[in-house]
């Protein structure tokens, strides 16, 4: 089960990088809520995952927190290699998994990075005008200019 919940993750987070290329941001939020219900999801199958790997150390007599590099061993021979094949594909997703989700957190940030430096620019650019609550002008352009200066 954990299996097939990262295999969804993998595919909604193939999913969020072509919208974010498509500059589809209303698919860029609903795929991010599906990626958090699909993690949801993969909590539950984990916490299954690690209720079954306690039931089996404790059927071979083993402590419950026991690895399954340590159950591994214990178990019947015929189902070793198949036990194993199971972990280590559910290991080489989960960093496949990883490894898409720190691109598509590289992407999206930078994505919001230029949007916030084209809005700056925008904002810069027409002079922006800023109002007391009262409704009189502010010296917010000569104001932002000194501080661009100051800094730049």
């Amino acid at each position: 089960m954990e299996l097939q919940q990262y295999g969804e993750l993998l595919a909604r987070l193939d999913q969020q990088q072509e919208t974010v290329f498509r500059r589809d941001a209303e698919g860029v939020l609903d795929g991010s809520t599906a990626i958090e219900s699909q993690a949801a999801l993969i909590e539950e199958a984990r916490h299954e995952r690690e209720l079954c790997r306690a039931a089996v150390a404790r059927a071979f007599g083993a402590p419950a927190d026991s690895s399954f590099e340590y159950l591994i061993p214990l178990m019947p021979e015929d189902y070793r290699p198949l036990i194993q094949a199971l972990v280590e594909e559910n290991n080489e997703l989960l960093t496949r998994v990883r490894a898409r989700s720190r691109q598509n957190h590289l992407l999206l940030s930078r994505t919001v990075d230029l949007m916030q430096r084209l809005m700056g620019g925008l904002f810069a650019a027409k002079g922006g005008s800023t109002y007391s609550g009262e409704g009189s002008l502010l010296g917010g352009r000569s104001n932002a200019r000194r501080m661009y200066e100051a800094v730049g």
